[in-house]
């Protein structure tokens, strides 16, 4: 605000050295949810390595493998599936933040992941129900129990974050819907 002569004039302009970041135009909501899919990544990473790198002990009287059990390999593929599409969704979320660009349109985003948030949590408890099951049935002397057992965990805590995810898709797209 000046003063020239009588009259006060008003800018209406903000002050230049007030700076705005991209980052900060986006709801924090954005921002959470990046985190959730990085660790969902990351979770179902160590679900998926832990079946595959389970080495076979050589003085165990039967090595054995996850491919030896249908359920096993099923935990295996769920959780390379989850890993692949927390990744896209990882990537498509940073690149929405630092581009401010459009990927995929902002509709049909907010379906998509809704409908498939659900599809990995639904995968995700079904492959734990099942190594759950494949658990009691391996032997106590085979050395695949512990990675199955570590891989059922590790899991489960993958779908609680996929559940957090599906929230927030069911948020966001609730919020479109509303609006």
């Amino acid at each position: 605000m000046k003063q020239e002569g009588e009259m006060f004039v008003v800018s209406c302009r903000p002050p230049m050295a007030v700076a705005s970041t991209r980052l900060s135009t986006r709801p924090p909501i954005y921002h959470s949810n990046l985190i959730l899919r990085f660790l969902a990544l990351v979770l179902s990473f160590i679900s998926a390595l832990s079946l595959a790198a389970s080495s076979s002990k050589k003085n165990s009287p039967r090595p054995s493998s996850f491919a030896d059990h249908s359920e096993l390999l099923y935990c295996f593929v769920t959780s390379v599936l989850v890993f692949v599409y927390s990744a896209f969704q990882l990537f498509k979320g940073i690149y929405d933040v630092a581009q401010r660009g459009i990927l995929i349109s902002d509709k049909f985003s907010d379906y998509m992941s809704f409908i498939l948030d659900q599809v990995a949590g639904y995968l995700l408890i079904s492959s734990s129900s099942v190594a759950i099951l494949a658990i009691q049935q391996i032997d106590k002397t085979e050395s695949i129990l512990k990675a199955v057992i570590i891989s059922t965990t590790v899991s489960f805590v993958a779908f609680l974050v996929i559940v957090i995810c599906t929230l927030f898709s069911g948020y966001k797209l609730c919020k479109r819907i509303s609006w």
